[in-house]
């Protein structure tokens, strides 16, 4: 109901901004987008405004300096091959060497040439450009299989009838982890089954694995003190409800 005809620009950043929305943009707003991808440790990337537009849409950015030095490695810290999903470190020239008075947490979290482990879990295109697949934590380990719940989330999120979606891990005596997914739907949208979202994201070609094992429908989303949804909180619901088990 809003004159929108001035806005030229919507930045996003904070969180993970879902390729599904970000492909609403354009034909919902009129204006173009730009997603921006950062810690307060550090590194900064952004989409350019002249970026292709397919870009724009399925990446977070590349780095805001030519000097910040970007390394994706596994779990065994080796450099992956180009277009391999691993663990994002970065060091630069406003990226923290350290923080203060910490020995064992930067241990942790610094390698021994003080590169920074951002804890996220990315890939880089061609261009130089990060995709976001999640945080390390954010991973669920489903009987040896890797899911990452953002690709889970945005195949449910193309389903006309949901809003938001969120991919947490639950605890299982068999598999060690398998997946919930907590779904907020669209008002008015009417009731919706979880086996038909489930039905939903393997039609799109989602691996029969990495469907989720759970579907819970809610109202809203626990948030963090700035406004984040908090998976936290939404692992602990999950592990507080989650069936004994996994033939339940």
């Amino acid at each position: 109901a809003h004159d929108l005809s001035s806005l030229d620009v919507l930045l996003v950043g904070g969180a993970k901004f879902s390729e599904e929305a970000a492909r609403r943009v354009r034909p919902a707003l009129g204006c173009t987008l730009q997603q921006v991808f950062g810690m307060a440790e550090g590194l900064v990337n952004y989409t350019r405004l002249d970026d292709p537009v397919e870009t724009i849409v399925t990446t977070q950015g590349r780095p805001i300096s030519p000097d910040d030095e970007i390394l994706v490695v596994d779990d065994e810290d080796q450099e992956v091959a180009p277009g391999e999903t691993g663990h994002l470190l970065t060091r630069g020239p406003y990226t923290i060497r350290g923080y203060w008075n910490a020995p064992e947490h930067n241990a942790r979290s610094f390698t021994e040439d003080g590169f920074y482990r951002t804890g996220d879990i990315v890939r880089v295109t061609g261009s130089g450009h990060i995709v976001v697949e999640g945080r390390a934590k954010d991973q669920i380990n489903r009987g040896g299989e890797k899911i990452a719940a953002e690709e889970v989330e945005n195949h449910i999120l193309a389903h006309p009838a949901v809003h938001d979606a969120n991919v947490v891990a639950e605890p299982d005596p068999y598999l060690g982890e398998r997946t919930c997914a907590y779904v907020i739907l669209r008002s008015g949208a009417g009731p919706l089954k979880a086996v038909t979202v489930k039905r939903f994201v393997r039609e799109r070609g989602l691996a029969a694995y990495k469907v989720p094992d759970r579907v819970e429908f809610v109202d809203a989303f626990p948030q963090t003190g700035v406004g984040k949804v908090s998976k936290k909180d939404l692992r602990n619901t999950a592990a507080r409800t989650a069936p004994s088990s996994s033939l339940s």
